[in-house]
């Protein structure tokens, strides 16, 4: 069986861990109410902010730049008042249906939670339940379609690495080689910088 967080490990390289800390992760799981996959957050707390191979942006709670807590509250408000249930053509692509939620809300602790996003459009949450899986995966992808992915964010996140349709319809990203990492400025002044994983023979 595959061990999925050690696979995007291996894939991504080692983390600078530049942001670490658990005061940080505890005090935004405190006001969602709620605790994040301990997956994601290592994953996160390893690398974020960062954008992975030009388009996956993952934040950080403790970061100025892509801040974690920030980008929750605002997607969140954004979402509860867009029209996303027009996407929706069945119970298939409602995510009502397939996280078991009578009503959706956003940034709640029994809702949808967005946890990443691509420059392409897609969003990227988490659910406390994804057709019966604890925790899993739900994408609205940047044609609105809704999809959900019972599995964990590790698993996810690899599977979309190696070109996987994993963030909506038409959604296949592959870049072959090394994952580039593109790092947002470290402060005023300062230049994006971009780094890579190990070579992944793809």
């Amino acid at each position: 069986m595959t061990d999925y967080l050690k696979a995007v490990f291996d894939m991504l390289g080692p983390g600078e861990e530049r942001y670490a800390d658990p005061a940080a992760w505890l005090s935004l799981e405190e006001e969602l109410g709620r605790t994040l996959p301990a997956d994601y957050k290592q994953i996160v707390d390893a690398y974020a902010p960062v954008q992975i191979n030009e388009h996956l942006i993952l934040s950080h709670p403790s970061s100025h730049w892509w801040n974690l807590g920030e980008k929750i509250r605002s997607a969140s408000e954004v979402w509860a008042d867009s029209t996303w249930e027009s996407y929706i053509t069945g119970p298939d692509d409602d995510p009502r249906v397939f996280c078991r939620l009578p009503q959706l809300s956003f940034g709640t602790a029994e809702g949808l939670i967005p946890i990443a996003t691509t420059d392409q459009g897609a969003a990227v949450f988490v659910a406390p339940w994804v057709h019966g899986f604890p925790d899993g995966v739900v994408v609205q992808g940047s044609e609105g379609d809704w999809v959900g992915h019972p599995m964990t964010f590790a698993e996810w996140l690899y599977r979309y690495l190696i070109g996987e349709e994993m963030a909506g319809w038409d959604s296949k990203a592959f870049y072959p080689g090394p994952v580039c990492l593109e790092y947002p400025p470290a402060g005023p002044d300062q230049p994006t910088r971009q780094a890579y994983g190990p070579d992944r023979g793809m």
